[in-house]
């Protein structure tokens, strides 16, 4: 009995030319990494970054109730979202628990852009079109329009501007405008995953190679190296990013997940989840859940998801992320724990690691900042 193919990236014979070790990630063969992830981690800290994010789940809502069937849809309030700006969202269950989490970028007045997970985009798709019933709106699957490529790092401004008559100074963070780079037409986008400035750049997959290559001719001066997943894994960690699958499920719901502020109630109209996300607001307020905090080790042991946060004897919580940080030079974990052991300093608290309880910090989140 034959898989399913893994689906491939316009930059993918790219990607092996260039000697990256490619794995499967929701169904696409991505590169997890070109050579040392420690040193594709530290170019983004220190210098600059590429990234074939083309996995990456692309949906176009038009039409005059556009804004209003995304307001029933997802739990952000986007028809206050300008034109040309872009919203951090979620799109839930009737129960309140978490499908996915998306950036919205209003494109124009009735049009708007979907981007959701790479391994949730089909449920995203059909969840937008049953509840795109009885509104003036076309939902459309565009994963296969575009190609995504992001520059990130303190380097990338500077590298993109050589490359785009665009106003880059004044493009502000989550916002896009059109443009083009590399004499190709493109949405540039000011967002990212990585805790760094940068951009994300939607073009056409026949355009993608000329635009890695025209931003690595431009970048490879100044210290830009290509990256793959890992990397992105350890920036987004640090930068203290949730990631579908680990911080967020959908037993979660985004009280549960410390993510409240972006439920927005005071939005006109009903929304999906609307009444259950009330009730979990209500009780967080009594009765707050476990908590998302920050756990650095004392020692070198790695932590990983699902292994237990302990404190006096008893399981207190549960891993969701883990890994070396290469920034802090020690391992790092963003756990969600009892409230009662949620507060920065907290003594005593310690990671299972195969039966050894190892000492662990705990610490507000993020674990990284850039200075601005």
């Amino acid at each position: 009995m034959s898989s399913t193919p893994l689906r491939l990236t316009a930059l993918d014979a790219l990607h092996r030319s260039l000697g990256a070790t490619m794995t499967d990630f929701a169904g696409w063969d991505m590169p997890l990494r070109y050579g040392s992830e420690r040193d594709e981690h530290l170019a983004v800290r220190t210098k600059a970054g590429l990234f074939d994010l083309s996995h990456m789940g692309e949906i176009t809502v038009t039409g005059a109730e556009a804004a209003a069937l995304l307001d029933h849809a997802l739990v952000g309030n986007i028809g206050s979202v300008a034109v040309g700006r872009a919203r951090y969202t979620m799109i839930c269950r009737a129960d309140g628990g978490i499908l996915d989490d998306l950036i919205v970028y209003r494109l124009a007045e009735t049009e708007y852009l979907v981007v959701a997970n790479a391994g949730n985009a089909q449920i995203v798709l059909d969840a937008l079109v049953e509840r795109a019933d009885g509104f003036d709106a076309l939902v459309r699957d565009d994963r296969d329009a575009y190609a995504l490529i992001a520059v990130q790092g303190p380097q990338a401004p500077g590298i993109l501007a050589a490359l785009t008559d665009a106003d880059l100074d004044g493009l502000k963070y989550y916002a896009g405008l059109p443009g083009t780079v590399a004499g190709v037409p493109a949405l540039i986008a000011r967002t990212g995953y990585t805790g760094e400035d940068g951009f994300e750049l939607f073009v056409a997959p026949d355009d993608a190679e000329k635009v890695w290559q025209a931003l690595t001719d431009a970048g490879t001066p100044v210290g830009l190296v290509p990256c793959g997943l890992s990397c992105r894994d350890t920036l987004r960690l640090e930068a203290g990013m949730p990631l579908y699958g680990h911080e967020l499920t959908t037993s979660l719901n985004p009280f549960d997940a410390g993510l409240g502020r972006v439920v927005k109630f005071e939005k006109a109209g009903d929304f999906v989840g609307r009444a259950a996300l009330r009730e979990a607001a209500e009780r967080a307020s009594y009765e707050p859940p476990r908590v998302l905090v920050g756990l650095v080790a004392e020692g070198r042991r790695v932590p990983r998801a699902g292994y237990a946060v302990v404190a006096d004897g008893r399981v207190i919580g549960e891993v969701t992320s883990g890994a070396p940080s290469p920034t802090l030079g020690k391992p790092i974990a963003m756990a969600y724990v009892d409230a009662s052991h949620s507060a920065p300093g907290t003594a005593g608290v310690g990671v299972d690691i195969r039966g050894s309880h190892e000492p662990y910090e705990v610490v507000a989140l993020p674990f990284y900042k850039r200075r601005k």
